[in-house]
């Protein structure tokens, strides 16, 4: 019986594949995606023995199934594909020049509004959701809300996250110095977080995990406000270290966006 060389190429290949494997349960890991690939597993072992048997009429059908299912698969894990994809992009490495081309330039944030407004909001625990843009593309996130491209201001913000307003649910865009648009949607972290977490803070730590936004939270029912940036958050920040946290937040990311190029 002859055999197949073992190479190193092989060793290498089988390597890739498990980084692969692995990258995809990390990023899927608490959702109901593990179960989705089980079944897709299941289905493609029992082709390949259809195969192996020459059963052509199963094979047939099973074919078309996996053809099909390929398309499927795209459209189910779109959210999940779009994160790997911009995690990919945000990694340090050789794509520093694309990232410098498609950056946008950002004035000088204005962040006295956004402090005061949150430190007002928490003393009445009146729950805001502000995203601090830098320089990812959020047009999704602003197309997902109601565009309103006015200057940032306390009474503004105050306004919009008012328990009574129309526009209070939801976050608040806030780019170059102007809020552009409210009541947007933001995605929220598949990551394993405390049940504590509310929706305002895991929604905060899923769109810093795909963007290089800094976001203020300010806690509906406890009044505590919260910074959230590259996929994690500091929570219960004191009023009189807020301005000092949400800087050195923006600092950090600067200097990462210049490693990057």
């Amino acid at each position: 019986m002859d055999f197949i060389p073992f190479t190193f190429i092989d060793f290498v290949d089988i390597l890739l594949v498990a980084l692969m494997m692995f990258g995809i349960y990390r990023m899927s890991r608490g959702t109901n995606a593990p179960y989705i690939f089980t079944g897709i597993i299941v289905i493609y072992v029992v082709w390949v023995v259809v195969r192996a048997l020459n059963m052509e009429l199963l094979q047939t059908i099973l074919g078309q199934v996996i053809s099909v299912g390929m398309i499927a698969i795209i459209i189910l894990f779109q959210p999940e594909l779009r994160s790997f994809l911009q995690m990919i992009g945000r990694r340090r490495g050789g794509f520093g020049f694309i990232n410098r081309i498609f950056a946008r330039t950002s004035k000088e944030p204005a962040l006295q509004p956004i402090i005061t407004a949150a430190i007002d909001m928490a003393s009445t625990k009146t729950g805001a959701l502000i995203v601090l843009a830098q320089n990812s593309d959020l047009s999704d996130i602003i197309d997902s809300g109601i565009t309103i491209d006015a200057q940032l201001s306390v009474p503004l913000l105050e306004n919009i996250f008012f328990k009574n307003a129309p526009l209070h649910d939801g976050a608040v865009v806030v780019m170059d110095n102007r809020v552009t648009a409210a009541k947007c949607i933001l995605p929220v972290t598949q990551s394993n977080v405390p049940k504590a977490y509310g929706t305002r803070h895991r929604a905060a730590i899923g769109i810093t995990e795909t963007s290089d936004a800094i976001v203020v939270v300010v806690s509906e029912e406890t009044g505590g406000i919260s910074v959230a940036s590259g996929g994690k958050i500091e929570r219960n920040i004191a009023p009189q270290n807020l301005a000092r946290t949400i800087t050195q937040h923006i600092e950090q990311r600067r200097m990462q966006l210049k490693v990057q190029q």
